[in-house]
């Protein structure tokens, strides 16, 4: 008698043994769900976003006049305000002078004096770009002075190039810079020669 219940009892204890590794592989796979897991990427718009190079345009602040940003990639796409994402190139921010710069902090008025346009390379893609500047609306009827600055940021911090220039009237378009990019991230061959975009639309 006591021997057929041993044998009973090693026919259920296989069984048991089986429920409890899956029970254990069950929990083992919740808890890496959960590692992997990254809450801070599921809230809408909170996604980071990844950039390589950085181009900022802006002119003297609290200037009223309204100049734009145009790149061009090795493609031939434009990012300008009509088109803020184009290849791997995105208009992040458009700025309209003094349009649209107050906001209501605790009920007053408050006036953002910055004028600037930030354009993000996210990517990549070899070749040449060019940026340009383009004086698209005027208040005062004068010139405007423009900053523009291109920094890689991959691998590390690095200004490739800072430069200026003058838009006379409304109307007017100028090339702030142009440069090549290699697969490998190197920039090369950093100029100024003008070239058109604008009246390519």
């Amino acid at each position: 008698m006591r021997r057929n219940r041993h044998v009973r009892e090693q026919e259920v204890d296989p069984f048991y043994d089986m429920l409890f590794n899956m029970l254990i592989a069950f929990v083992f796979c919740f808890i890496i769900a959960l590692l992997a897991m990254n809450p801070k990427a599921l809230k809408a718009g909170d996604i980071p976003s990844k950039a390589e190079f950085i181009i900022n345009l802006s002119w003297p602040d609290l200037n009223p006049n309204d100049v734009d940003t145009w790149v061009q990639d090795p493609a031939g796409n434009l990012v300008w305000y009509r088109a803020r994402e184009a290849g791997l190139m995105h208009l992040d921010r458009d700025d309209r002078g003094l349009k649209q710069d107050v906001i209501v902090i605790n009920g007053r008025e408050v006036v953002n004096p910055l004028n600037q346009e930030v354009v993000t390379l996210r990517g990549i893609a070899a070749g040449e770009y060019t940026v340009n500047a383009h004086y698209f609306d005027s208040q005062d009827s004068k010139a405007v002075d423009v900053t523009v600055s291109v920094l890689k940021v991959n691998p590390r911090a690095e200004v490739i190039f800072y430069g200026q220039l003058t838009l006379a009237r409304k109307g007017d378009e100028g090339t702030a810079v142009r440069f090549s990019v290699l697969p490998d991230g190197t920039v090369t061959n950093v100029n100024t020669l003008p070239k058109t975009l604008v009246q390519r639309i």
